[in-house]
């Protein structure tokens, strides 16, 4: 057979089989963007409106107010919720998976919303990690807290071991060289003054997240101005850090209703919203030259609306 037949009819078969394989893509990506176009506009829609409720005013400007009222009310709550939910259990899934690392979520969610949104506002590096340290310096304040906390309540307490009853009155030894950990690590009796560390860094998380994300709204309006679709790796990452949001407020709702602690919850709230007030409403507000990373949207952003945000 001459040699070149064989390569005409080896070309034609190559074309016969990359038209089929093209009809074929094209088969499977007409439904797909049939699909992904009602998700994408849902997606967009879903984001503006959280985005709206998260930028107003009412909500930046009260909503330390109203998690302050649910610290100190929320524990009125046991009254009514029933022991033998599953929310009751200290094993449950939601404390054992996000209550024990919740400034880990935060920062990694919050860290992530924060950089691209300053990155694709700017395509500025050094202006993205200035506003990366904000929640750099959270993560520090929270660490140094947990550390101060722990000392104290080493210092302040003291480690009992239960021992047989006599004369129907329970016997207590003491046992002076144990800390906090140790103790309770040994199935012993803690007993001394206490903040709750979990009622803080929930807190905490809270206020940061309801700061960082109120500037979304501003990069929507931004984008809509530069006749550019929003991204929309961004607007789920933006969801993602208000279902965290909200994962947070049900878990400090459950720890009050459930796992009363007067005042050590109240104490932890207190120190939560005293840190958020130092950083975003002190701090922050100083101008780069005096060592501030400055506000959320900061420099990010052209128009009256940036600026009006930032007062």
């Amino acid at each position: 057979m001459d040699p070149n037949s064989e390569n005409s009819w080896t070309s034609f078969g190559a074309e016969v089989n990359l038209e089929k394989l093209q009809k074929v893509a094209a088969e499977l990506i007409l439904p797909g963007r049939f699909i992904l176009r009602p998700l994408s506009a849902a997606l967009e829609l879903v984001t503006r409106l959280l985005a709206w409720v998260l930028g107003c005013s009412l909500v930046r400007r009260h909503f330390h107010l109203m998690l302050s009222g649910l610290v100190l009310f929320g524990p009125l709550l046991s009254f009514w919720v029933s022991k033998y939910s599953i929310f009751a259990n200290g094993n449950h899934y939601l404390y054992r998976k996000f209550l024990r690392s919740a400034w880990g979520w935060t920062c990694i969610l919050a860290g992530s919303f924060v950089a691209l949104l300053s990155f694709s506002a700017r395509r500025s590096v050094s202006l993205t990690l200035r506003h990366l340290s904000r929640i750099g310096l959270a993560g520090l304040l929270w660490w140094s807290s947990r550390c101060l906390l722990t000392l104290l309540e080493d210092a302040a307490g003291a480690c009992y071991e239960p021992l047989a009853p006599a004369l129907g009155q329970p016997l207590l030894l003491l046992h002076e060289d144990q800390s906090k950990a140790s103790c309770l690590k040994a199935n012993m009796m803690w007993r001394g003054y206490e903040v709750s560390q979990e009622t803080l860094v929930l807190c905490l998380s809270c206020l940061v997240l309801v700061e960082e994300l109120s500037v979304f709204g501003l990069h929507l309006a931004q984008e809509r101005r530069l006749h550019r679709s929003p991204s929309s790796p961004l607007g789920v990452l933006f969801l993602l850090c208000v279902v965290l949001l909200v994962i947070w407020m049900v878990l400090l709702l459950c720890l009050l209703a459930y796992f009363p602690a007067w005042p050590s919850q109240q104490l932890g709230g207190a120190l939560g919203y005293l840190g958020w007030r130092g950083l975003y409403q002190g701090w922050y507000r100083l101008t780069p030259s005096q060592g501030s990373p400055g506000l959320p949207g900061e420099g990010l952003f052209t128009g009256t609306d940036s600026d009006k945000h930032s007062q």
